[in-house]
């Protein structure tokens, strides 16, 4: 497909449908002062929809052979190109106060994107894209279902998730083996946890270290074996029955009864 050849090793598809590549670029309108980071642009299906709309759009390409493609073929990304890899960089050094994420996500980092995006969730109001269905799935997944996980309780407690639509593999080259889907994240008003955030995420990744049992059994790496907070009803319940509001509840009871050292030593089981 063109002159850029897809690399098995950093996930690359590129998507050949135009129309698919427009609707993602929509995606970011609502916020239309907002600078853009694009993520992997490869040959610039997405990005030349989002030249097109006049906005201050900085792309992130980490693939060699795609730099000097998008600088042939898109002279308006002059001096907005920047080659290296996402997940190492700090994108407040291109954009110090807001911007958005957009992208065609390589399906070997998507989790690792989103993970990123909320390292800056206070710079990035909104963040959309593509990526395989069954990650889209997971960070829009509700409580009660079993696709509902980490990366869902950690994105949805500071972001408002709508999973827009599924796209067939047969509009990538190559095709992908899985099915795809478009996401948007959109900041929710929060602006505390209400909790200590650090222990937030401890917890979250403790009690799903062992999801199909109950808290009283998952959460014993923090709280220990024998401990009186166990009687609360909460301890009942399974990790992907908690809402948001019921970790953060989860958190601070953990954070008054758990022993001294016991939060370091949770964080090494999970390393």
């Amino acid at each position: 497909m063109g002159d850029v050849r897809a690399k098995k090793f950093l996930g690359q598809h590129f998507l050949k449908d135009l129309q698919i590549a427009k609707q993602i670029a929509d995606t970011l309108d609502n916020f239309p002062d907002t600078p853009i980071i694009e993520v992997g642009p490869g040959m610039g299906v997405l990005t030349q929809y989002l030249l097109e709309k006049n906005r201050d759009l900085t792309v992130i390409e980490i693939d060699r052979e795609s730099v000097p493609y998008l600088n042939e073929h898109f002279p308006a990304l002059k001096d907005h190109i920047i080659e290296g890899d996402f997940l190492q960089l700090n994108p407040t050094d291109i954009y110090p106060d807001q911007f958005c994420i957009i992208g065609n996500y390589p399906y070997n980092i998507s989790s690792q994107i989103f993970f990123k995006v909320l390292d800056y969730k206070e710079h990035i109001p909104c963040c959309s894209g593509m990526l395989q269905k069954e990650v889209a799935e997971r960070i829009a997944s509700k409580p009660g279902k079993k696709t509902y996980g980490i990366l869902s309780v950690l994105l949805q407690a500071w972001y408002d998730i709508e999973y827009l639509f599924t796209v067939s593999e047969v509009v990538f080259d190559p095709p992908p083996r899985v099915k795809s889907a478009v996401i948007r994240l959109v900041r929710n008003n929060r602006e505390s946890l209400g909790c200590d955030e650090k222990l937030f995420k401890t917890v979250i990744k403790t009690s799903f270290n062992q999801r199909r049992k109950t808290l009283r059994n998952s959460m014993k790496p923090l709280l220990g074996k024998d401990n009186n907070i166990y009687a609360d009803p909460i301890f009942d319940k399974r990790p992907e029955q908690l809402s948001v509001e019921e970790f953060v509840y989860l958190t601070n009871l953990t954070r008054e009864h758990m022993p001294q050292g016991a939060e370091d030593a949770g964080i090494q089981r999970k390393e």
